[in-house]
């Protein structure tokens, strides 16, 4: 089993929670990817549905694998998010952020009724903090934010030639080790310019995670499969 098979399996389990009628949320990355494309399959069989999408790359893909994506603009509420995570922990706490969607992730997540997270092995850690925590940068207060983050123990490198579908900078955040992440995720989100973050610590619901072609899923509650 590749991590790529890894992927589409726990992308598969997902999906199959998604239901007739529902309004479903789609990531951005390679892992919600296949999503998309697991998705598009079982709109092909007759499933009814409808998506918002996280980025414009994924509204393209989502067009691509024939489903019909909505602006999310127009909701306040939808049914189900399903995205990739760049790390993830058995409280499920999570960073996400590496496609540089996570402002608009973290907007679609919370409005979400259930929103589940989907990942190979590799991504499964006993604590987040290993991976980059990725921070989207109002350009106006480019230097100031940077300064701010730095004084959090961060070593801060800004995303070269890279804006996001919002137009802004990411600043990627390197903590060793990392403070508590919930201290840090309230202090970033005070800072003026800091316009959202990748931390995740209470948006997930439940998680899918394969490894070597076996899903286990992990439930907000303690459940596990």
């Amino acid at each position: 089993m590749s991590v790529e098979d890894d992927k589409r399996l726990a992308a598969a389990a997902a999906v199959a929670e998604v239901l007739d009628g529902m309004v479903v949320g789609l990531g951005t990355g390679s892992t919600a990817a296949f999503a998309i494309a697991a998705l598009g399959e079982r709109v092909s069989r007759g499933l009814r549905v409808q998506t918002v999408a996280t980025s414009i790359a994924t509204e393209r893909a989502a067009g691509a694998a024939g489903l019909t994506v909505r602006d999310f603009a127009d909701y306040s509420m939808i049914d189900l998010a399903i995205d990739g995570a760049d790390e993830v922990d058995d409280r499920l706490w999570a960073i996400k952020g590496a496609g540089g969607a996570m402002l608009r992730e973290k907007a679609v997540a919370a409005a979400a009724r259930r929103f589940v997270v989907i990942a190979d092995g590799s991504k499964r850690v006993a604590a987040i903090g290993a991976a980059k925590v990725p921070v989207e940068v109002l350009p106006f207060a480019r230097s100031f934010v940077v300064a701010q983050l730095a004084t959090l123990g961060a070593d801060v490198v800004v995303r070269p030639g890279y804006a996001t579908d919002n137009g802004n900078l990411v600043a990627d955040c390197r903590f060793d080790p990392m403070p508590d992440p919930r201290v840090l995720a309230r202090v970033i989100g005070k800072i003026p310019g800091a316009l959202g973050h990748g931390l995740f610590l209470d948006e997930v619901d439940a998680a899918y995670i394969a490894t070597n072609g076996i899903v286990a899923r992990l439930e907000r509650d303690g459940r596990s499969d």
